[in-house]
């Protein structure tokens, strides 16, 4: 029997969508969550379930079908109702005032102002994204186009139905026709996780975030899109037809370039995005303002750029309109702007200067980053005398030498960089770049392999700059184990100079740990136990607390278990270390390379010496598993992902972190993502925990 119209499962269904869509806004619009991602996908379950039992439920607006549809070849254009004007800009004190004065001479001589009476303004964000124009008709979304030139965009509206902050369907009271404008953007994190994702993939990284959104919008297949974490804010309408309920509008006749009259029902800008808000549109309410006068616009400007580093999203500037709606359309617009309108741009973020010298820095995993030393510019509001430039590819590709005029850009607000040379006036002692052959830290040498483009320092425990970042991961769970040695006090330690070397840690005493920041004496005592405890570990454990290139834990167990001690391993050259099942030339290289440096042979005899002694490690008895790649992803409902790694490796079976041809089974637990998809595109049998267990002769 059929479930439709006011049913329970109809009841159920509508509440779902509303709850889900109640989460979308406090996710995507304010970075708020109220429940954990597994309660929103149960959520999402539920209410995919409810559907595909009663398909007559199934609505254009559900939560469920921004899934994206089918590829298209190409998109398809749409005539703007309203053009999309842009806005006259602003680069300075003095262009802002002439904007206030021109406004309010001119409201004063209509007499909407008073002789003492100063203009009030709205004050926005000037979002660094992508413009858009929603096409709502009777509430329901419709359409969605770029700006293009004003007049015509393209038509994303497969596209823009993906993306979760933009409602699908007006809640309350909707006009026959509202078109609404704003921005697509992506918030600074996800654009940095899109781009981890897309390097590991050996896929495209992006530019920056207004980049990565622009190309995810116009990706032809939405299912793409459907995959980016876009975000969307409205600042505006445009064609606003058939208010609801008889309500009566604030204009008779249409503004430029509308078909018929545009009724508004407030009568002025803020009170028509809040009226947009209450549609359940996303409005960016938390930085929105009103301002009186010049003096109040500076003072908003001043405001968000001290706000601007910490805003998640990029933002160029930020956008001054007179807030009454009858004065903005006494004041008109000039050829393709607005003269109500003023856009305030933050500083150019691109200047000129000379690049005296190239000096290297040492990152704490060993990379070496090449970093120009600049005559003094003043680009993105800041005095910038050092800027990055990558890695010593990008020096040749840039064709940029030591002596150079050279282009600088403050990349996303932090990291400024050198963006090309002005070739045209490069000097004639103008000097090309040499990357040096040993670390300017610790002297080791400094390598770089054929298919990498970062050289690093191969000093590791011994160089200083590496020396934090190698004893906290030395201290971890999978190496040493260490409970109670966290970053923060291997900073202290380090930075005071007591610990200098991994076994400088072992000859730790309770005494001189207490004082130290949240160190007591009982965490003091804690700790110390907790070192000594390390004192005997398995020699795998050892070898990948060194934190050789490319060693990970796996690799370390089984080289230690092949050669059985760590001095073997040490006097092992390529061909041995090579003989070990699944090390190849690159790893035993490598391992090769660690022990030719002698400080890092002499960090073993310091170990030693402080009484650290690496156990054999034990050959697995059973031999169920021999030979068997497994791959974990997701949350097992009783097993921790390591708990099910130690019984797959004593049963002989190896656990890798990544998925591959030679991969026999994925061991997929809740919230599995990338690899569970790929397993399935290479035919890799997949199990759960209880498949695993099975295999593994537990009930």
């Amino acid at each position: 029997m059929s479930q439709a119209g006011g049913t329970p499962a109809a009841e159920t269904a509508a509440r779902l969508r509303a709850e889900i869509e109640q989460h979308n806004v406090r996710y995507y619009v304010y970075d708020d969550p109220s429940i954990s991602d597994a309660d929103y996908d149960r959520l999402m379950r539920e209410l995919q379930d409810l559907e595909a039992a009663h398909p007559e439920l199934v609505t254009p607006e559900s939560p469920t079908q921004r899934v994206g549809a089918a590829p298209v070849s190409a998109f398809g254009s749409v005539r703007h109702a309203v053009p999309m004007l842009s806005l006259g800009n602003a680069f300075d004190e003095e262009d802002v005032t002439a904007f206030d004065r021109r406004v309010t001479d001119t409201l004063r001589g209509a007499g909407l102002l008073g002789p003492a009476q100063q203009t009030e303004y709205f004050c926005e964000l000037k979002l660094d994204g992508l413009a858009i124009s929603l096409r709502y008709e009777d509430g329901r979304l419709v359409q969605a186009a770029t700006r293009g030139d004003g007049q015509t965009g393209e038509d994303v509206t497969s596209n823009i139905r993906t993306i979760k902050a933009i409602p699908l369907q007006l809640t309350g009271p909707a006009p026959r026709v509202l078109e609404v404008r704003g921005e697509v953007l992506m918030n600074r994190a996800d654009f940095e996780k899109l781009n981890a994702a897309q390097a590991k993939r050996d896929e495209k990284v992006f530019v920056n975030p207004r980049n990565a959104a622009a190309g995810s919008l116009r990706q032809l297949d939405p299912r793409i899109t459907a995959k980016r974490p876009l975000r969307f804010f409205a600042y505006g309408w445009g064609e606003v037809q058939g208010l609801p309920g008889g309500q009566s509008g604030l204009f008779d006749e249409a503004p430029a370039g509308a078909a018929e009259a545009s009724p508004l029902p407030e009568k002025s800008h803020g009170a028509m995005l809040d009226w947009l808000a209450s549609l359940g549109l996303p409005v960016n309410v938390k930085h929105n303002l009103r301002a009186t006068g010049a003096e109040g616009l500076m003072a908003f400007y001043a405001k968000v750029g001290a706000l601007r580093a910490s805003l998640p999203y990029d933002i160029d500037g930020v956008v001054y309109k007179v807030d009454s709606l009858p004065a903005q359309k006494l004041l008109g617009f000039v050829a393709r702007a607005p003269r109500f309108a003023l856009a305030h741009k933050f500083p150019a973020e691109e200047a000129t200067t000379t690049l005296l010298d190239i000096e290297v820095q040492v990152g704490r995993t060993g990379a070496i980053t090449p970093v120009a030393r600049l005559k003094p510019v003043f680009v993105g509001g800041v005095t910038v005398t050092n800027a990055t430039l990558h890695n010593e590819d990008e020096i040749r590709r840039k064709d940029v030498r030591i002596g150079d005029t050279v282009i600088v850009r403050r990349a996303g607000d932090v990291i400024p960089e050198v963006v090309s040379a002005v070739l045209e006036k490069r000097p004639a002692d103008a000097r090309e770049f040499v990357m040096p052959k040993e670390c300017p830290v610790c002297g080791s040498a400094i390598e770089r392999l054929e298919d990498e483009t970062i050289a690093r320092c191969t000093g590791g425990l011994f160089c200083a700059a590496q020396r934090k970042q190698t004893l906290w991961h030395a201290a971890s769970r999978k190496a040493l184990d260490i409970e109670g040695l966290g970053e923060k006090l291997v900073e202290q330690l380090v930075d005071s100079g007591r610990v200098k070397s991994l076994a400088d840690l072992f000859s730790l005493r309770p005494l001189e740990l207490v004082g130290l920041d949240r160190m007591g004496q009982k965490s003091a005592d804690n700790l110390v136990e907790a070192i000594d405890k390390a004192r005997a570990p398995a020699l795998g454990r050892v070898l990948f607390a060194l934190g050789i290139r490319h060693v990970g834990e796996t690799t370390a167990r089984d080289v230690a278990r092949h050669f059985g001690s760590i001095e073997a391993i040490m006097d092992a050259d390529e061909d041995a270390l090579s003989s070990v099942p699944d090390v190849g030339p690159v790893v035993a290289g490598s391992i090769r390379r660690f022990f030719a440096e002698q400080h890092n042979r002499d960090v073993i005899d310091q170990l030693k010496a402080q009484g650290v002694q690496p156990v054999a490690e034990a050959v697995p008895q059973d031999t169920t598993l021999a030979g068997k790649t497994f791959v974990l992803t997701g949350t097992l409902p009783n097993w921790t992902r390591e708990e099910a790694s130690m019984r797959i490796q004593a049963a002989g079976g190896k656990v890798s972190g990544s998925v591959s041809k030679k991969t026999a089974y994925l061991v997929a637990g809740e919230d599995a993502g990338s690899k569970l998809t790929k397993a399935q595109e290479l035919g890799v049998t997949v199990l759960d925990e209880d498949a695993l267990k099975a295999l593994l002769g537990e009930s």
